[in-house]
């Protein structure tokens, strides 16, 4: 007996539709926490299969259900409105479409990528952010000191020591 479960997630709950053998039975809501959707892992099978629609947090929920079923995936949200162009839209309805996708074989979805890739593209974003952060505010004292008619200083650079001043080794030193 094969089982696909579809969760509507939202930011603090998630809609739950369970596919078996054909038929959709809606299972109702559970929270978007950790320890409810442990709770909540723990009631399935090994071998079911999960499926939640991108989201900000479907990569969270994707890594506390993992443990407990066969597969978690991850639907691509745009592909699967397209597929299903439902006149009624309701969280239930969202979930049982997409274990009912799943269940036929035509749910669109997205890579996943592993826990190291995964780590490194936060590190990566984390880096953009804050170099980012960084230059605006060099830019804001820059635009402070403008605004105040204070001149450029003709030997350094607020931010950027140029080589030969003092505590700064030259290119030649380095």
């Amino acid at each position: 007996m094969r089982r696909v479960i579809g969760i509507d997630v939202h930011r603090t709950f998630g809609e739950v539709v369970f596919w078996e053998d054909g038929r959709l039975r809606h299972a109702g809501r559970i929270d978007m926490t950790r320890t409810a959707l442990e709770g909540f892992g723990k009631t399935l099978l090994a071998s079911d299969e999960v499926v939640v629609e991108a989201t900000a947090n479907s990569m969270a929920v994707s890594r506390v259900l993992a443990p407990f079923v066969a597969r978690v995936i991850i639907a691509n949200p745009l592909q699967v409105k397209a597929i299903a162009q439902a006149h009624v839209k309701t969280d239930k309805i969202d979930a049982g479409t997409l274990a009912s996708l799943q269940a036929a074989g035509y749910l669109p979805q997205i890579w996943t990528p592993d826990a190291e890739t995964e780590r490194k593209r936060r590190l990566v974003a984390r880096r953009y952010q804050v170099v980012r952060h960084r230059t605006r505010l060099k830019n804001e004292v820059h635009s402070i000191l403008h605004a105040h008619l204070i001149p450029k200083c003709p030997h350094a650079d607020l931010f950027n020591p140029r080589p030969g001043v003092v505590g700064r080794p030259t290119a030649a030193a380095r």
